[in-house]
């Protein structure tokens, strides 16, 4: 049986919020995927840490906000093969390429897989 859009995605949030807490050590408060064309779109809310907060605050660290953006892209590079091999498990397409970016005002994180194709839903 295929499976639909929505249950895609929904897989797709459950082994993003899986990953975040056990790669990086806590998972994010709200996660929600958007699958257009061949590209998975993923917005995680509320992934900083208290002590990031205190770090991303204007006045305490020059450089605390390009820090914790540095840590954060360093981690899901290394943690960049077990999300792809997930990805492709849930949608059977090859990740082509991942793109990433956090905002430390905000807390949101976005994820962006590119796949070599569309993914087939009923």
């Amino acid at each position: 049986m295929n499976k639909t859009k929505g249950q895609v995605e929904s897989e797709i949030s459950e082994a993003i919020i899986k990953f975040e807490k056990e790669f990086m050590g806590r998972g994010p408060l709200e996660t929600k995927t958007h699958i257009i064309g061949d590209m998975v779109l993923v917005r995680l809310k509320g992934v900083l840490t208290q002590a990031e907060h205190q770090l991303s605050r204007p006045g305490e660290m020059s450089n605390g906000r390009e820090l914790i953006k540095q840590v954060r892209i360093a981690l899901l590079e290394k943690g960049r093969p077990l999300l792809e091999a997930v990805v492709e498990s849930i949608t059977g397409q090859k990740v082509k390429s991942l793109h990433t970016d956090i905002s430390t005002i905000t807390g949101e994180r976005i994820i962006l897989f590119t796949l070599s194709g569309p993914t087939e839903f009923e």
